[in-house]
């Protein structure tokens, strides 16, 4: 989903950046939109696995065949498939969660059924279980990512990132700008705790990684100045500290027009923009930048709007809870001053969290009293969705440790064909 056209990098109208000032000052005029908050937008990766046979993992031209067949979905998603064949369901923005979970229920639903026809299954999880890490997409972007971190000798993390992890993410507008610097912290103080309580990806590659989310495992094995937290030392300015480290981070990718291209040194923006250095022969542009931009993947990305890339995937019954409780705590103020406070104990516990889920007691502490103060507020379409949730919580259970239970009593690929044919119950949203 995104709120905005996407920045084309090739465009040979944009200007030149004349030094980092230049570039810090593009960043911080464009990173955050002022104006009301309320419109949500979701976006959902799902695993596609052969039902007959998990371990195959389906190819290219398979999935986009499928894909190709689609009827126009109800709920006005674009569809499109991550590096490892996952298949991503972008929704537009729309007033509320309800409206958005809505309509991603509606589009999940036809493009579940359309997959199923072809023998093929969609399942949310937040790491691939059972495959070894394979790139199908053949788009030129993603290779040149692999050849960026083999070079920064991240390439397994790499490989893992691109091709065995699949989310949730929420997008929220940035609201007005005398409240950014408290919705930035608030949003990345929440990450711990939902990462505690969406953590359900405890097996990577056919074993137990020892953690709740190895999604979020995986990504803290990146480099942290491209997938760290961006909040400065005080966050009363969200968008100069989006700007220093953008400008810190290493250059991923440079776009040729004929494609992406791999920076292969350590090459931080700024000193392409100040003539330190010159990649593909030239000064940076402002497009330059803003592809830059898209190759940074800290757990709350500034888009204009607020892009929250923390939660991993978690099963239809779950997911509508899961995305109505992050937003009204961002977005109600009485939820979020609620949130503020109980969370303020984990706000940095990102390790903990992905490691321990809600086995953590100070993170179960914090997850109780944010699902409390948001599940009287659910609405009767998603009560049930809630009333799931509001109980894992209460147990001190990630949906990891339902995963866990269902692949130690059946194995793991008759898990998996398991999750792929469960359907939502009938009434829920």
């Amino acid at each position: 989903m995104t709120f905005t056209i996407t920045p084309t990098a090739t465009d040979a109208r944009a200007p030149d950046l004349t030094s980092a000032r230049d570039a810090a000052a593009h960043i911080a005029r464009n990173c955050l939109h002022d104006g009301p908050a309320g419109r949500v937008g979701l976006e959902i990766e799902a695993h596609c696995f052969d039902l007959t046979d998990p371990a195959r993992r389906p190819g290219w031209d398979e999935l986009t065949r499928v894909i190709a067949d689609l009827p126009p979905l109800p709920g006005g998603s674009r569809v499109t498939v991550e590096p490892g064949g996952a298949v991503e369901l972008s929704g537009p923005p729309l007033p509320g969660p309800l409206p958005a979970i809505a309509a991603m229920t509606a589009d999940r639903a036809v493009l579940r059924t359309a997959f199923h026809r072809r023998g093929l299954g969609l399942v949310l999880l937040g790491a691939d279980p059972l495959r070894p890490p394979h790139r199908v997409n053949p788009g030129d972007r993603y290779r040149a990512m692999e050849t960026f971190f083999t070079a920064s000798g991240t390439r397994s993390a790499g490989a893992a990132m691109m091709t065995s992890t699949a989310s949730i993410q929420l997008n929220v507008d940035a609201g007005p700008r005398d409240g950014w610097a408290d919705r930035v912290r608030l949003a990345h103080a929440l990450g711990p705790t939902m990462i505690a309580v969406a953590a359900n990806s405890p097996l990577l590659h056919g074993e137990f990684t020892g953690w709740q989310s190895a999604r979020q495992w995986v990504w803290g094995r990146l480099d942290s100045a491209r997938c760290g937290p961006v909040l400065g030392e005080s966050g009363d300015d969200p968008a100069s500290d989006w700007a220093r480290y953008a400008l810190k981070a290493p250059v991923m990718l440079v776009n040729t027009g004929d494609g992406a291209e791999a920076v292969t040194e350590w090459a931080p923006f700024a000193d392409w923009a100040d003539g330190r250095l010159r990649l593909g022969g030239r000064r940076p542009t402002t497009a330059d930048l803003d592809y830059h931009l898209t190759t940074l993947f800290p757990p709350v990305r500034p888009r204009r709007w607020l892009e929250i890339r923390y939660l991993d995937s978690v099963p239809d019954a779950l997911w509508p809870a899961l995305v109505y409780t992050v937003v009204t705590l961002l977005d109600d103020p009485a939820a979020a001053a609620v949130a503020a406070e109980a969370t303020a104990p984990v706000a940095t516990a990102w390790d903990r969290a992905a490691q321990l889920g809600l086995g953590d007691r100070h993170l179960r502490a914090a997850a109780q009293r944010c699902v409390a103060a948001v599940a009287d507020r659910a609405p009767t379409e998603i009560q049930e969705s809630m009333r799931q949730l509001t109980r894992l919580v209460e147990q001190g259970r990630s949906p990891a440790d339902d995963f866990s239970d269902r692949v130690v009593a059946h194995g793991l690929a008759p898990a998996l064909t398991q999750l792929a044919l469960t359907q939502p119950a009938q009434g829920e949203l």
